[in-house]
């Protein structure tokens, strides 16, 4: 581990002041997580007359691999490390960068399968193989529809994490890479197990890109948090001042 990640001598310690502030980090995000499942579950029921079809040539030529659920339930596991460490480090830029960079995503996700609803046919009718993949992959199956897929948040939160990770002062080169396989490899997961079209996945990486350049390669977002007082003005003016804000 020692190998992977910075010396972490700029910690802050863990005092109930800090705890609270993690707290009050946290809340935003859990009222939106609140609104966008109710959200979601409301276009997932609703009654749809016309659904769009996602579904192109290359589709039909990548084969059904089982296997690739790994990466795609890593997903979880992946995008809930990008949220809890910079909340319980207390790196409040690399938090809500993300936050931003997710929330803007999936809102736009959002109000995209609101008006334009999509669905994909690319499922096998059943499987050739009977093991645990394709029995996790029929478990997806079940309780996730093939409607609403464009674009793709799977592909698109996956990105934001290798970005996040990226651009955290805390990971050293060999996460940073690493991140970057993990995010790769449930790009690939998404098709090869048959959860999305190409279609969904290169309108993922598309708005993706686009975010990045908004939120990591601008400096709209960090105005913006300085603006609303959500980090310190301080924090990036310089490696000294920084420095010394955190220790």
């Amino acid at each position: 581990m020692q190998n992977f990640m910075k010396a972490d001598s700029f910690s802050k310690p863990f005092t109930a002041a800090r705890v609270k502030e993690s707290i009050l980090m946290a809340i935003p995000t859990a009222i939106y997580a609140v609104i966008y499942l109710v959200w979601f579950n409301y276009i997932e029921t609703r009654r749809v007359i016309h659904f769009t079809e996602m579904h192109t040539r290359i589709d039909d030529m990548i084969p059904f691999c089982e296997v690739f659920v790994i990466p795609y339930i890593l997903w979880f596991f992946f995008i809930a490390f990008c949220t809890a460490f910079p909340l319980l480090k207390f790196e409040k830029e690399d938090y809500w960068r993300f936050m931003i960079f997710l929330g803007t995503g999936m809102t736009l996700f959002l109000i995209i399968s609101t008006i334009f609803p999509t669905v994909q046919y690319l499922r096998p009718s059943q499987f050739e193989r009977d093991n645990i993949f394709t029995r996790l992959v029929a478990m997806f199956y079940k309780y996730d529809t093939p409607t609403n897929v464009f674009p793709s948040m799977h592909v698109y939160n996956a990105i934001g994490g290798a970005f996040s990770i990226s651009y955290s002062k805390r990971f050293s080169k060999g996460w940073k890479i690493n991140s970057h396989v993990i995010a790769v490899s449930i790009v690939l997961s998404t098709m090869f197990i048959k959860q999305h079209s190409v279609t969904d996945v290169v309108s993922g990486i598309a708005l993706a890109l686009v975010m990045y350049y908004i939120v990591y390669r601008s400096d709209i977002v960090l105005n913006f948090l300085r603006k609303i007082h959500f980090i310190d003005p301080l924090e990036e003016e310089g490696e000294v001042a920084t420095q010394e804000i955190r220790l």
